[in-house]
Protein backbone atom coordinates (compact mmCIF):
# COMPACT_ATOMS: atom_id res chain seq x y z
CA UNK A 1 0.00 0.00 0.00
CA UNK A 2 2.67 2.49 0.78
CA UNK A 3 4.01 2.00 -2.84
CA UNK A 4 0.82 1.89 -4.56
CA UNK A 5 -1.80 3.40 -2.70
CA UNK A 6 -4.19 3.36 -5.33
CA UNK A 7 -4.72 0.30 -4.25
CA UNK A 8 -6.74 1.34 -1.55
CA UNK A 9 -9.72 2.51 -4.52
CA UNK A 10 -9.99 -0.77 -5.26
CA UNK A 11 -11.85 -1.84 -1.91
CA UNK A 12 -15.10 -1.04 -1.22
CA UNK A 13 -18.84 -2.66 -2.59
CA UNK A 14 -19.02 -4.04 -5.80
CA UNK A 15 -22.16 -2.69 -7.63
CA UNK A 16 -22.87 -5.49 -9.53
CA UNK A 17 -22.38 -8.23 -7.48
CA UNK A 18 -26.34 -7.90 -5.66
CA UNK A 19 -27.75 -8.31 -9.58
CA UNK A 20 -25.20 -11.25 -10.72
CA UNK A 21 -26.49 -13.06 -7.25
CA UNK A 22 -30.04 -11.93 -7.77
CA UNK A 23 -29.77 -13.56 -11.85
CA UNK A 24 -28.73 -16.37 -11.01
CA UNK A 25 -31.05 -17.63 -7.81
CA UNK A 26 -34.27 -16.85 -9.89
CA UNK A 27 -32.24 -18.86 -12.41
CA UNK A 28 -32.14 -22.10 -10.37
CA UNK A 29 -35.78 -21.32 -9.31
CA UNK A 30 -36.53 -21.50 -13.04
CA UNK A 31 -34.14 -24.83 -13.34
CA UNK A 32 -36.48 -26.21 -10.14
CA UNK A 33 -39.80 -25.82 -12.30
CA UNK A 34 -38.35 -27.15 -15.20
CA UNK A 35 -36.71 -29.84 -13.63
CA UNK A 36 -39.80 -30.91 -12.12
CA UNK A 37 -41.20 -34.41 -14.25
CA UNK A 38 -37.85 -35.05 -15.57
CA UNK A 39 -36.76 -38.65 -14.28
CA UNK A 40 -34.04 -39.26 -11.53
CA UNK A 41 -31.02 -39.90 -14.24
CA UNK A 42 -31.56 -36.35 -15.70
CA UNK A 43 -32.16 -34.80 -12.56
CA UNK A 44 -28.81 -35.59 -11.16
CA UNK A 45 -26.77 -35.34 -14.80
CA UNK A 46 -28.67 -31.51 -14.45
CA UNK A 47 -27.36 -31.12 -10.88
CA UNK A 48 -23.49 -31.77 -11.41
CA UNK A 49 -23.69 -30.22 -14.90
CA UNK A 50 -25.43 -27.22 -14.67
CA UNK A 51 -27.66 -26.28 -10.97
CA UNK A 52 -24.56 -27.63 -9.08
CA UNK A 53 -21.92 -25.12 -11.23
CA UNK A 54 -24.38 -22.14 -10.00
CA UNK A 55 -24.70 -23.24 -6.85
CA UNK A 56 -20.54 -24.00 -6.22
CA UNK A 57 -20.73 -20.38 -7.64
CA UNK A 58 -23.00 -18.87 -4.84
CA UNK A 59 -21.06 -20.43 -2.14
CA UNK A 60 -18.10 -18.32 -3.52
CA UNK A 61 -20.26 -15.22 -3.81
CA UNK A 62 -21.35 -15.77 -0.56
CA UNK A 63 -17.49 -15.91 0.37
CA UNK A 64 -17.29 -12.49 -1.00
CA UNK A 65 -20.56 -11.23 0.48
CA UNK A 66 -19.21 -12.29 4.23
CA UNK A 67 -16.43 -9.95 3.42
CA UNK A 68 -19.34 -6.96 2.88
CA UNK A 69 -18.52 -6.67 -0.89
CA UNK A 70 -22.43 -6.68 -1.83
CA UNK A 71 -23.30 -3.11 0.51
CA UNK A 72 -19.85 -2.11 2.30
CA UNK A 73 -18.58 -2.34 5.98
CA UNK A 74 -21.43 0.46 6.62
CA UNK A 75 -24.03 -2.17 5.83
CA UNK A 76 -23.04 -5.40 7.80
CA UNK A 77 -26.43 -6.39 7.91
CA UNK A 78 -27.87 -6.00 4.64
CA UNK A 79 -24.76 -8.38 3.68
CA UNK A 80 -25.65 -10.68 5.86
CA UNK A 81 -29.47 -11.05 5.11
CA UNK A 82 -28.16 -10.88 1.28
CA UNK A 83 -26.29 -13.74 1.86
CA UNK A 84 -28.87 -15.57 3.00
CA UNK A 85 -30.62 -14.89 0.19
CA UNK A 86 -27.75 -16.11 -1.48
CA UNK A 87 -27.77 -19.04 -0.24
CA UNK A 88 -31.60 -20.47 -0.81
CA UNK A 89 -30.45 -22.16 -3.90
CA UNK A 90 -27.93 -24.26 -1.92
CA UNK A 91 -30.92 -25.66 0.07
CA UNK A 92 -29.09 -26.67 2.46
CA UNK A 93 -28.35 -22.84 5.58
CA UNK A 94 -24.93 -22.23 5.06
CA UNK A 95 -24.53 -18.95 4.93
CA UNK A 96 -24.08 -17.80 7.84
CA UNK A 97 -22.21 -20.20 10.02
CA UNK A 98 -19.85 -19.89 6.82
CA UNK A 99 -19.31 -16.36 8.04
CA UNK A 100 -18.47 -16.70 11.73
CA UNK A 101 -16.08 -19.54 10.75
CA UNK A 102 -14.13 -17.36 7.77
CA UNK A 103 -13.43 -14.87 10.20
CA UNK A 104 -11.03 -17.27 12.13
CA UNK A 105 -9.84 -18.46 8.38
CA UNK A 106 -8.25 -14.92 8.00
CA UNK A 107 -7.05 -14.25 11.09
CA UNK A 108 -5.39 -16.84 12.41
CA UNK A 109 -4.69 -18.94 8.93
CA UNK A 110 -3.30 -22.52 9.93
CA UNK A 111 -3.93 -21.72 13.14
CA UNK A 112 -4.23 -25.39 15.51
CA UNK A 113 -8.23 -25.34 16.64
CA UNK A 114 -8.89 -22.25 15.05
CA UNK A 115 -8.69 -22.45 11.36
CA UNK A 116 -11.44 -25.00 10.96
CA UNK A 117 -10.20 -25.28 7.21
CA UNK A 118 -7.36 -27.72 7.83
CA UNK A 119 -7.66 -31.14 7.91
CA UNK A 120 -8.20 -33.24 10.91
CA UNK A 121 -5.61 -35.23 12.13
CA UNK A 122 -7.93 -38.47 10.84
CA UNK A 123 -8.19 -37.28 7.77
CA UNK A 124 -4.45 -36.84 7.44
CA UNK A 125 -4.15 -40.45 8.54
CA UNK A 126 -6.91 -42.32 7.02
CA UNK A 127 -7.34 -40.34 3.70
CA UNK A 128 -3.43 -41.09 2.60
CA UNK A 129 -3.67 -43.56 -0.39
CA UNK A 130 -5.22 -42.49 -4.14
CA UNK A 131 -8.18 -44.30 -3.71
CA UNK A 132 -8.81 -42.74 -0.53
CA UNK A 133 -8.23 -39.56 -1.41
CA UNK A 134 -10.38 -39.99 -4.32
CA UNK A 135 -13.33 -40.68 -1.68
CA UNK A 136 -11.95 -37.76 0.83
CA UNK A 137 -12.56 -35.08 -2.49
CA UNK A 138 -16.19 -36.77 -3.25
CA UNK A 139 -17.34 -36.78 0.96
CA UNK A 140 -15.52 -33.09 0.93
CA UNK A 141 -19.05 -30.80 1.54
CA UNK A 142 -19.58 -33.75 4.21
CA UNK A 143 -15.89 -32.94 5.85
CA UNK A 144 -16.38 -29.01 5.16
CA UNK A 145 -19.91 -28.63 6.84
CA UNK A 146 -19.56 -31.01 10.03
CA UNK A 147 -15.67 -30.27 10.83
CA UNK A 148 -15.60 -27.06 12.76
CA UNK A 149 -18.61 -28.71 15.34
CA UNK A 150 -15.08 -30.91 16.07
CA UNK A 151 -12.58 -28.63 15.81
CA UNK A 152 -13.93 -25.34 16.79
CA UNK A 153 -17.36 -25.24 18.24
CA UNK A 154 -19.61 -21.89 18.74
CA UNK A 155 -22.61 -21.17 20.43
CA UNK A 156 -25.03 -20.84 17.59
CA UNK A 157 -26.26 -17.18 16.39
CA UNK A 158 -29.89 -15.49 15.83
CA UNK A 159 -28.33 -15.38 12.23
CA UNK A 160 -28.13 -18.56 12.13
CA UNK A 161 -31.57 -19.54 13.34
CA UNK A 162 -32.83 -16.94 10.74
CA UNK A 163 -30.67 -18.59 8.12
CA UNK A 164 -32.31 -21.78 9.18
CA UNK A 165 -35.88 -20.94 9.30
CA UNK A 166 -35.48 -18.84 5.60
CA UNK A 167 -33.89 -21.43 3.98
CA UNK A 168 -36.19 -24.21 5.23
CA UNK A 169 -39.14 -22.12 4.42
CA UNK A 170 -38.10 -21.96 0.86
CA UNK A 171 -37.46 -25.14 0.64
CA UNK A 172 -41.12 -26.17 1.90
CA UNK A 173 -42.34 -24.13 -0.58
CA UNK A 174 -40.73 -25.57 -4.03
CA UNK A 175 -41.91 -28.97 -1.97
CA UNK A 176 -45.39 -27.81 -2.00
CA UNK A 177 -45.35 -26.32 -5.72
CA UNK A 178 -43.35 -28.81 -7.70
CA UNK A 179 -42.63 -31.75 -5.87
CA UNK A 180 -39.33 -33.39 -4.07
CA UNK A 181 -37.41 -33.73 -6.97
CA UNK A 182 -36.60 -29.81 -7.32
CA UNK A 183 -35.31 -30.15 -3.99
CA UNK A 184 -33.11 -33.36 -5.05
CA UNK A 185 -31.76 -31.01 -7.74
CA UNK A 186 -30.64 -28.22 -5.56
CA UNK A 187 -28.99 -30.38 -2.85
CA UNK A 188 -28.02 -33.13 -5.38
CA UNK A 189 -25.98 -30.43 -6.93
CA UNK A 190 -24.42 -28.61 -3.83
CA UNK A 191 -22.75 -31.72 -2.61
CA UNK A 192 -21.80 -33.02 -6.00
CA UNK A 193 -20.35 -29.82 -7.35
CA UNK A 194 -18.46 -29.21 -3.97
CA UNK A 195 -17.00 -32.48 -4.26
CA UNK A 196 -15.42 -34.50 -6.92
CA UNK A 197 -15.44 -31.66 -9.61
CA UNK A 198 -13.25 -29.80 -11.78
CA UNK A 199 -14.47 -26.24 -9.59
CA UNK A 200 -14.10 -28.03 -6.29
CA UNK A 201 -10.17 -27.81 -7.58
CA UNK A 202 -9.60 -24.10 -5.87
CA UNK A 203 -10.59 -25.95 -1.98
CA UNK A 204 -7.05 -27.57 -2.45
CA UNK A 205 -5.24 -25.25 -4.39
CA UNK A 206 -5.38 -22.46 -2.30
CA UNK A 207 -3.64 -23.58 0.59
CA UNK A 208 -2.14 -27.15 0.14
CA UNK A 209 1.48 -26.84 -0.25
CA UNK A 210 2.91 -28.32 -3.66
CA UNK A 211 5.83 -25.94 -3.09
CA UNK A 212 7.50 -26.23 0.87
CA UNK A 213 7.78 -22.66 2.10
CA UNK A 214 4.86 -21.80 0.04
CA UNK A 215 1.23 -22.14 1.57
CA UNK A 216 -1.20 -19.74 -0.52
CA UNK A 217 -1.80 -20.08 -4.38
CA UNK A 218 -3.69 -18.25 -6.73
CA UNK A 219 -4.88 -19.96 -9.36
CA UNK A 220 -4.97 -17.53 -13.09
CA UNK A 221 -7.24 -19.78 -15.58
CA UNK A 222 -10.51 -19.73 -17.13
CA UNK A 223 -12.76 -21.03 -13.82
CA UNK A 224 -12.42 -17.85 -12.31
CA UNK A 225 -15.01 -16.21 -14.46
CA UNK A 226 -17.34 -18.97 -12.90
CA UNK A 227 -16.21 -18.06 -9.34
CA UNK A 228 -15.61 -14.32 -8.58
CA UNK A 229 -12.56 -14.43 -9.09
CA UNK A 230 -11.49 -16.69 -5.95
CA UNK A 231 -8.38 -18.10 -8.01
CA UNK A 232 -6.76 -15.03 -6.77
CA UNK A 233 -6.12 -16.19 -3.46
CA UNK A 234 -3.03 -14.36 -2.63
CA UNK A 235 -4.69 -11.03 -3.51
CA UNK A 236 -7.31 -12.15 -1.69
CA UNK A 237 -5.42 -12.67 1.57
CA UNK A 238 -3.58 -9.58 1.19
CA UNK A 239 -6.44 -7.73 0.68
CA UNK A 240 -9.98 -9.20 1.76
CA UNK A 241 -11.95 -5.92 1.46
CA UNK A 242 -11.18 -5.73 -2.41
CA UNK A 243 -14.20 -7.56 -4.02
CA UNK A 244 -13.41 -10.53 -6.44
CA UNK A 245 -13.73 -8.11 -9.61
CA UNK A 246 -11.01 -6.67 -8.85
CA UNK A 247 -8.62 -8.60 -7.30
CA UNK A 248 -6.94 -8.98 -11.27
CA UNK A 249 -6.18 -5.43 -11.11
CA UNK A 250 -4.39 -5.95 -7.57
CA UNK A 251 -2.28 -8.16 -9.58
CA UNK A 252 -1.67 -6.14 -12.62
CA UNK A 253 -0.65 -2.87 -10.23
CA UNK A 254 1.49 -4.70 -8.21
CA UNK A 255 2.62 -7.34 -10.82
CA UNK A 256 6.21 -7.93 -8.93
CA UNK A 257 4.78 -9.07 -5.66
CA UNK A 258 2.55 -11.84 -7.22
CA UNK A 259 4.32 -12.57 -10.82
CA UNK A 260 7.36 -14.40 -9.19
CA UNK A 261 5.15 -16.51 -6.81
CA UNK A 262 4.88 -20.11 -7.49
CA UNK A 263 0.88 -20.07 -8.83
CA UNK A 264 -1.49 -22.48 -10.82
CA UNK A 265 -3.31 -22.84 -14.02
CA UNK A 266 -5.20 -25.65 -13.75
CA UNK A 267 -7.58 -26.86 -10.74
CA UNK A 268 -8.33 -30.37 -12.92
CA UNK A 269 -3.78 -30.67 -12.40
CA UNK A 270 -4.50 -29.49 -8.80
CA UNK A 271 -7.23 -32.41 -8.24
CA UNK A 272 -5.13 -35.19 -10.32
CA UNK A 273 -2.07 -34.23 -8.34
CA UNK A 274 -3.92 -34.72 -5.00
CA UNK A 275 -5.12 -37.67 -5.35
CA UNK A 276 -1.85 -39.57 -7.35
CA UNK A 277 0.96 -37.63 -5.89
CA UNK A 278 2.40 -39.38 -2.60
CA UNK A 279 3.68 -36.26 -1.50
CA UNK A 280 0.71 -34.20 -1.56
CA UNK A 281 -2.51 -34.85 1.16
CA UNK A 282 -4.32 -33.87 3.24
CA UNK A 283 -1.87 -33.40 5.83
CA UNK A 284 -0.42 -31.10 3.53
CA UNK A 285 -0.99 -27.79 5.44
CA UNK A 286 0.89 -25.39 7.32
CA UNK A 287 -0.61 -25.72 11.27
CA UNK A 288 0.97 -23.32 13.83
CA UNK A 289 -0.15 -22.65 17.42
CA UNK A 290 -1.57 -19.11 17.58
CA UNK A 291 -1.72 -16.89 20.46
CA UNK A 292 -5.40 -17.60 21.26
CA UNK A 293 -4.87 -21.14 21.07
CA UNK A 294 -2.32 -20.80 23.44
CA UNK A 295 -4.67 -18.95 26.08
CA UNK A 296 -7.02 -21.60 25.59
Amino acid sequence: LAKYPEIKALMGPDPHLKWIVSGMVFMQFLACYLVKDLSWKWIFFWAYAFGGCINHSLTLAIHDISHNVAFGNKQAKWNRWFAVFANLPIGIPYSASFKKYHIDHHRYLGGDSLDVDIPTDFEGWFFCTPLRKLLWLFLQPLFYSLRPLYVNPKAITQMEIFNALVQFSIDLIIYYLWGLKPIIYLIAGSILCMGLHPISGHFIAEHYMFLKGYETYSYYGPLNWLTFNVGYHMEHHDFPSIPGCRLPMVKKIAAEYYDNLPHHQSWIRVLWAFVFDDTIGPYSRVKRLCKLAKES
